[in-house]
């Protein structure tokens, strides 16, 4: 099982995945040049905005290339610490027979961080304020033109472009979280085929088929409309047809784990497919049946049917949501990963999925005050003013129910996400 190959590779001793910095990468590909110079080779590809360098890492000796590249957007890093688990999987496992089938079927080509200046802000766009998977016709991003003349310079016959995705995320009518989307993306406005695009489309049938069992029905097929401005699908029209791998939501705690392990399971899974021939002969069927993923289809949070106040009138009966995601913070002058949230929604949210729902039947939902009390305790309810509870006010709520005594109300539960 390719999960089990994953536990022994894993990094164990890293930051919150928001927290990967370019000094990260850096050190990872100073350990790949050390520990394993006979299975890879680096390169400084080109420089960012702000000078930091942009690594091109390839192993294998096969005759067919492949691109990948990770973090264009430096706020979606999942992929690029997984990127480098599989490097550890071919170094620790050269001499294996599954990995010398990929080393001799393939030349695996990787960008990890295209965005390192993102990155160390934690934002989407590079330092000049543009959105590098924008910028595949005009070029005004040194990253974009690195990762145009890689590809003008490989001609890899398969790229893979890999994101992290709204947490709002979900999939087309089940409402279960799109933890994985996948697409083959169009290279024309007519959305037509090609033997490339076909192909991109058999190695997501492939990833498909693979992550299923781990995440039934949290599998989504991201929108094939063709976007003029940017790589992936430029990257098509160029002769390189690409897979799209979105990362997007997950319920628990450890979100960056399990993420990651899915990432790692699917790169494996199409690299291998690549090499034994289980990607030609896999069934497009697999891929047209993927459900779309539904924009702002999900909620981390979801109280349903409690007391809310509005801005104005009595207490009323409504659904709250929640939405929130992996965000960075300072504090004290540091960097900090948190989970950061705000109320999205308000009202009938049975449309709608979560990852959490929560009872709200005789409970009263109101804003934590400046100086919070503990689950259990027995306060009063806050003044009218201080009830209000709004879309786009923080989530720091907490749920009351009526305390036997008059006028006293026990706090059930604390809702606490960052600002």
């Amino acid at each position: 099982m390719i999960t089990d190959i994953w536990n022994t590779v894993r990094f164990h001793e890293l930051p919150p995945l928001p927290l990967v910095r370019h000094a990260q990468v850096e050190a990872w590909v100073r350990r790949l040049r050390e520990e394993a110079p006979d299975v890879f080779q680096v390169e400084t590809a080109g420089h960012s905005v702000e000078g930091r360098a942009l690594h091109h890492v390839w192993f294998g000796r096969g005759p067919r290339h492949v691109l990948l590249w990770s973090q264009m957007h430096g706020d979606e890093p999942t992929a690029t610490t997984a990127l480098f688990e599989l490097f550890e999987y071919i170094r620790r496992d050269r001499e294996h027979p599954r990995v010398e089938a990929l080393l001799a079927g393939l030349t695996v080509h990787a960008v990890p961080m295209l965005n390192p200046d993102g990155a160390e802000r934690f934002q989407r766009v590079n330092a000049q304020g543009i959105d590098i998977n924008r910028d595949a016709l005009m070029l005004q991003t040194p990253e974009g033109r690195t990762l145009k003349a890689l590809r003008d310079r490989l001609q890899p016959s398969l790229g893979f472009n890999l994101h992290n995705q709204d947490w709002r995320t979900a999939v087309e009518k089940t409402r279960k979280p799109a933890s994985i989307s996948l697409l083959a993306p169009a290279f024309d406005e007519a959305r037509g085929d090609n033997p490339g695009r076909v192909l991109a489309k058999k190695v997501c049938a492939v990833i498909r088929d693979a992550l299923e069992p781990f995440i039934p029905g949290q599998i989504g097929r991201y929108s094939d409309a063709f976007e003029v401005r940017a790589f992936g699908d430029n990257i098509g029209r160029w002769g390189t047809p690409t897979v799209l791998i979105e990362t997007g939501p997950w319920p628990t705690a450890d979100h960056d784990e399990a993420l990651r392990r899915l990432n790692f399971v699917a790169l494996v899974t199409a690299l291998e497919a690549l090499v034994n021939g289980q990607a030609e002969a896999a069934d497009l069927g697999s891929y047209d049946s993927i459900p779309l993923n539904e924009s702002k289809g999900l909620l981390r949070l979801v109280v349903k049917g409690a007391q809310v106040f509005g801005e104005a009138g009595e207490a009323f009966t409504a659904d709250l949501g929640v939405a929130a995601s992996p965000a960075v913070r300072k504090r004290a002058g540091a960097a900090v990963a948190v989970m950061a949230g705000e109320i999205a929604e308000l009202g009938d949210l049975r449309v709608f999925g979560a990852l959490e729902t929560v009872d709200g039947a005789g409970l009263t939902v109101v804003p934590l005050p400046p100086e919070p009390p503990k689950e259990g305790d027995t306060v009063p309810l806050p003044p009218r003013g201080n009830c209000t509870v709004r879309v786009g006010q923080p989530a720091e709520l907490m749920l009351l129910r009526a305390a036997p005594a008059p006028g006293l109300w026990r706090v059930e539960r604390l809702i606490r996400f960052e600002r």
